[in-house]
């Protein structure tokens, strides 16, 4: 099997990757006087980087309590089915499924985990009745709910 490889990444892309991730909004001016550089070759890293698919989008980050959506499940799922065939159309099922923000294949116990984010329990109850009746081969479905966020973050440790 080959090793995927990593892509070469210096100080100063890792810097420019760390004021991404807090602020994506920052002009190239701004980036370029942050790392020291002259515009022109900060946008031909910033290039480079997206390029090698390691910058991959740059998006805004939303409140959800603001937006009524504080709730938050965490849905673990165990199958009797680990056919290719119902692999493929479980992952496409669920993947249309707006409330799941992430979405894992596990090892351990369960073979599922996705968080899965809404306004309230009620809401939660109508997705999980969608997602129990629209996927056959489910043999246990258990949920956490999480009571307070203590630490989050988008931003990968560089």
């Amino acid at each position: 099997m080959a090793e995927k490889k990593i892509a070469e990444i210096d100080t100063t892309d890792r810097l420019l990757l760390d004021l991404l991730q807090m602020d994506a909004s920052l002009s190239l001016n701004d980036l370029a006087e942050a790392v020291n550089l002259t515009t022109t070759p900060c946008w031909k890293r910033l290039k480079r980087l997206e390029e090698a698919g390691i910058l991959k989008r740059r998006v805004a980050l939303l409140d959800p309590v603001k937006l009524g959506l504080s709730f938050i499940a965490f849905v673990q799922i165990k199958t009797s089915d680990h056919s290719q065939e119902w692999y493929h159309r479980f992952v496409a099922t669920v993947s249309e499924f707006p409330e799941v923000m992430e979405f894992y294949r596990m090892a351990g116990e369960y073979d599922y985990m996705m968080k899965v984010q809404m306004a309230d329990m009620a809401a939660f109850d109508s997705f999980y009745k969608k997602l129990v009746n629209s996927i056959s081969g489910l043999t246990n479905v258990t949920s956490t709910f999480a009571m307070e966020p203590l630490k989050y973050t988008t931003a990968l440790p560089l």
